[in-house]
């Protein structure tokens, strides 16, 4: 069973940075490695909608964006420690929301990466405020 467990969330000023971790569990680093991994958010009161996605050893691996955060956010993969990152730069209040790791066993479906998740983290909040 995939386990994905967020950290990283807090407070920040407008403009700054925070990276989000995704520890992934119950598998092996060559599975997640060719899974589809992915970032989510959801602020209270409104749909759940899609960051990012990336495959790394998948044929449609991305990484894909949302318009919203092209050139400002980047998921990686860590291999030494089995985790999903979301590094967030220059951010604005708009960004505030409860992030969720997200993943999908077939990374070769990467492309579907907004609809198609099947194991889901439990949240960690960002708040960007002054």
């Amino acid at each position: 069973q995939v386990e994905l467990v967020e950290s990283g969330g807090g407070s920040v000023q407008p403009g700054g940075s925070l990276t989000l971790s995704c520890a992934v569990s119950g598998v092996s680093v060559d599975t997640r490695r060719r899974m589809c991994m992915s970032w989510f958010r959801q602020v209270q009161g409104k749909e759940r909608e899609p960051v990012a996605g990336q495959s790394v050893d998948g044929p449609f691996g991305g990484p894909y964006y949302v318009d919203s955060v092209k050139g400002r956010f980047t998921i990686s993969q860590n291999d030494a420690d089995n985790t999903v990152l979301l590094t967030m730069n220059n951010v604005n209040p708009e960004d505030t929301a409860m992030y969720f790791c997200a993943a999908m066993r077939d990374g070769s479906r990467c492309y579907t990466w907004r609809w198609g998740m099947e194991y889901w983290g439990k949240g960690t909040l960002v708040n960007v405020s002054s």
